[in-house]
């Protein structure tokens, strides 16, 4: 596991070689200019010895200024280049990650929440970002530090440098100790965070349901609960990092103490000169910092290295639904839209029972069909197959005598059109959501299209007609109005055929019967209507029956309606209700 995470840290690094090789050789003279000004300091000191040259100090101090300056240029440039690629790797990450979303189908979303996409994409490249820039460019430093460093020390005096790194590699043990509990408890923080995130998005998408229940209480305590859970999770990680971090920089600068100490007896015997004592005593604090710093850099770690598991989680994940080779290119001008299924079946991931069963049927263009039955018989599997959304069988489904396996799926997506029940629109302009499919269509086609649908009075009497804005969700309008809506974006598609996912269901039994009429009066459109408005299907050329994933029944209303059967069951339910109300 240690080895995957590292070489794909590696793959996060390689397109910026370039920009770390820079980097890194600045460093790597920053840290010999810090090795070569306590030397030049203590070249002074013992010089000073035998005579006092006032000219001769300013020039040191004058050119240790020079070179100081030199190396801080430099170290600024190394940490603009190393951060910037922690930069870099965030913005292609966010981007990869989005792409790859965009790629898998449908079911992979229900099985997942929103708020964990949002955290993996936020805060786990984050610490990704941390992991590539800070904890890459502390790691570097030092190393540079301790192989630059210590090998002077040692030419300048043995014992004192042992004596001065004696206590490091009880650092090292105590830090190896500490870090399974810290990538532990880093885990539990960005699950916690997930968890937090996704009631934040759920409320705010249903602040009406919440203020309609009157339950703001509820959810206060609720998000007060998941508050307290991640607060709890974090303080215990604080807990473990204010315990590491000041052990470690305490026993840092134990090794000073022992310096100082053990020092002043070398220079009573003569066997150091003070000059080598003040070099050592600044060399050795140029090791303080990057081993107090080792805390910080092993929790960024910890922390993109947890991070590295969760982001590559999404990647791992396949799309079931992929062009094959040479895939099929269908132009919409060529598609007469003939619809055969042939013994079509689907189960569901994780289930035995298959949700349709050995399904048979041909559409042919321009006709209307309508698929009807109960809940649960398998009507809007039937619809996602359709569009592939689902990864059906090779052989089961043709368009045109083309396999529908066989079709690149650009090319499919362009031929249907759909409509789903939970008609989604986008926090924009009702023009822009209708054009949704094709942003340069012109004002004009839009009308026609929003007429077609039955909304364009309804629009007109709206404050900005089609430059109003729909709030997130299209919560500021109704659901029959959302739903003729996301009809309109479908319709100005112009696509040869149109799947109706029980997308009429908040509209009346009249208007639904109207839209009906209207989109069968255009030529060579194959319309596939999934409802439970039965007298909105009555008018439909033929209708399927499904239940139990099957289809039992098949013909026109007059037939169906006076055949005993599930059709003339649903239907006489359908009239009864109809009388009620």
């Amino acid at each position: 596991m240690q080895t995957l995470k590292l070489r794909q840290l590696i793959t996060y690094l390689a397109p910026y070689k370039v920009s770390i090789l820079i980097g890194t050789l600045s460093l790597l003279i920053v840290n010999g200019l810090g090795v070569y000004i306590p030397l030049l300091i203590r070249d002074n000191v013992d010089s000073l010895r035998y005579s006092f040259n006032i000219h001769q100090v300013l020039k040191t101090a004058i050119l240790i200024f020079v070179l100081a300056s030199i190396a801080w240029i430099i170290r600024m440039l190394s940490r603009l280049l190393i951060f910037g690629i922690g930069r870099d790797v965030e913005f292609s990450l966010k981007q990869k990650i989005f792409q790859h979303l965009l790629t898998l189908e449908p079911a992979y979303f229900s099985t997942h929440t929103s708020g964990e996409f949002i955290s993996r994409a936020t805060s786990d490249v984050d610490n990704i970002r941390r992991l590539v820039g800070f904890a890459l460019l502390s790691l570097i430093n030092t190393i540079f530090v301790y192989t630059l460093t210590f090998p002077v020390m040692l030419s300048i005096n043995i014992l004192l440098s042992i004596f001065a790194v004696i206590i490091y590699p009880l650092m090292l043990i105590i830090v190896k100790i500490f870090s399974k509990k810290l990538q532990k408890q880093q885990l539990a923080v960005q699950n916690q965070l997930s968890i937090l995130s996704q009631l934040i998005q759920e409320d705010m998408s249903n602040i009406s349901l919440i203020k309609i229940y009157a339950q703001e209480d509820s959810e206060k305590q609720e998000f007060n609960y998941k508050n307290h859970q991640l607060l709890k999770v974090k303080l215990k990680l604080a807990e473990i990092q204010n315990f590491l971090f000041p052990l470690i920089e305490g026993l840092s600068y134990t090794s000073l103490l022992l310096l100082l100490s053990f020092g002043a007896y070398e220079i009573n015997k003569n066997n150091i000169s003070i000059g080598d004592f003040i070099a050592l005593i600044i060399l050795v604090e140029r090791l303080v910092f990057p081993t107090a710093l080792l805390g910080f850099t092993i929790t960024a770690y910890q922390r993109g290295e947890v991070s590295i598991d969760r982001v590559e989680t999404i990647f791992r994940v396949k799309p079931k639904v992929n062009n094959i080779v040479n895939s099929k290119f269908l132009p919409i001008d060529s598609v007469n839209g003939v619809i055969t299924a042939q013994d079509l079946s689907y189960t569901y991931p994780g289930n035995e029972k298959p949700t349709i069963k050995n399904i048979n049927f041909t559409i042919n263009p321009g006709e209307t069909i309508a698929i009807v039955g109960p809940v649960g018989s398998g009507k809007t599997t039937l619809a996602n197959a359709l569009l592939r959304l689902l990864d059906i069988n090779v052989g089961t489904l043709f368009l045109d005598n083309h396999d529908f396996t066989e079709i690149y799926l650009k090319s499919l997506r362009e031929i249907i059109a759909y409509v789903p029940q939970d008609s989604f629109l986008f926090n924009t302009t009702i023009l822009n959501n209708i054009r949704y499919g094709d942003p340069q269509k012109d004002i004009y086609e839009v009308v026609n299209i929003a007429k077609k649908s039955q909304i364009h009075k309804e629009i007109l009497n709206f404050p900005q007609q089609y430059e109003t804005l729909v709030g997130e969700r299209g919560i500021t309008l109704s659901g029959g109005q959302r739903q003729r809506t996301a009809l309109g974006r479908a319709l100005l598609m112009n696509s040869p055929i149109l799947i109706l996912d029980d997308a009429l269901s908040s509209v009346d039994n009249k208007t639904a019967t109207r839209i009906l009429e209207n989109l069968s009066n255009k030529k060579r459109k194959s319309i596939i209507f999934i409802s439970h408005q039965l007298s909105a299907a009555a008018h439909a050329d033929r209708i399927f029956v499904m239940n139990h994933g099957e289809i039992i029944q098949t013909g026109d209303h007059k037939t169906l309606v006076n055949v005993p059967g599930l059709y003339q069951t649903l239907w006489q339910q359908n009239q009864l209700v109809e009388a009620i109300n």
